[in-house]
């Protein structure tokens, strides 16, 4: 992809290349050399159509203006596509999380689940669901500020109309909720709060709460966890196209409490319990979770 930008910025370096572009390191020369972030986007994909991830990205940051969504401070267009400007964010969650010479303290995990709460509920306000929530998506600037980034599987939803299909083929694999695992199409924004609790969970235990090497193995791990799904706590689990093509041994399920550190609080385990459960009507919702945030050991 061409390195074109414009006199204003100048390049320092590349900083990663992801599935829907490239990203590099600039200096903006007409705003006292802060240092920014662009993202080159290819518009067309390999057959020569639209990209219709890159315009659902462009469109969403255009229309967010919240404290923990990554903000879009310019665009301009290139040989190839699009490049979009924004802030300089040096962490991600998950480069946090692996940081072993600095840990996360409980605070600061309280802290950032708080905020992903707080980017949800601005989003699905705005009827969007991200889609893809998971910490290398979680970017953190030097002010220990989280802010939710990565839009290009955003998807506007309609709650007025539950029988709108969406694609089945979302999210990454580790935070992908289980209806979406069994084929369902007709899926809505708890998705992106099962994702929140597998994350939480995530800061809480130190490693990944489910992590399937294939979707099948993913499934199994859920249900060992949770146990079988109950048809009477959740009877539209019959439904889902793949339901019935995949049969696992009955499970109890495991306590939260042998799964977590003996020094997990009882409300941090109860905010995983609310999130990470098979019905999606029976998860939490983000605004839910922020007025029991005093509950919750003040998340």
């Amino acid at each position: 992809m061409d390195d074109y930008m414009p006199p204003r910025y100048q390049m320092l370096g590349r900083i990663g290349e992801g599935v829907h572009g490239v990203v590099v390191k600039a200096r903006d020369l007409s705003n006292d050399d802060k240092i920014v972030a662009i993202k080159k986007l290819t518009l067309r994909t390999k057959h020569g159509w639209i990209a219709p991830c890159a315009i659902r990205e462009i469109k969403v940051l255009q229309n967010s203006q919240c404290e923990n969504i990554l903000s879009l401070l310019d665009m301009y267009p290139d040989l190839s596509g699009m490049s979009l400007v924004f802030e300089y964010m040096p962490h991600t969650l998950y480069s946090r999380m692996k940081d072993e010479e600095h840990p996360l303290s409980r605070g600061e995990t309280r802290r950032f689940m708080a905020m992903l709460l707080n980017g949800l509920q601005y989003l699905h306000g705005l009827r969007i669901m991200h889609r893809d929530i998971k910490p290398a998506n979680l970017l953190i600037d030097s002010k220990d500020v989280l802010k939710i980034a990565d839009f290009g599987l955003a998807r506007l939803f309609n709650d007025q109309d539950p029988t709108k299909v969406y694609s089945p083929q979302v999210a990454t694999r580790w935070y992908r909720a289980p209806e979406i695992l069994w084929g369902c199409q007709t899926y809505g924004p708890s998705i992106d709060l099962w994702a929140a609790g597998c994350v939480f969970a995530e800061m809480l235990r130190g490693v990944p709460l489910f992590s399937g090497a294939t979707d099948i193995e993913q499934l199994a791990l859920v249900v060992r966890t949770l146990g079988t799904p109950n048809l009477k706590d959740w009877p539209e689990v019959r439904s889902l196209p793949d339901y019935n093509k995949i049969r696992f041994p009955n499970a109890k399920g495991e306590r939260w409490e042998d799964i977590f550190p003996s020094c997990t609080t009882k409300c941090e385990i109860g905010l995983v319990d609310g999130l990470v459960r098979y019905n999606p009507s029976r998860r939490f919702t983000a605004e839910e979770l922020l007025k029991m945030r005093r509950k919750y050991s003040k998340i």
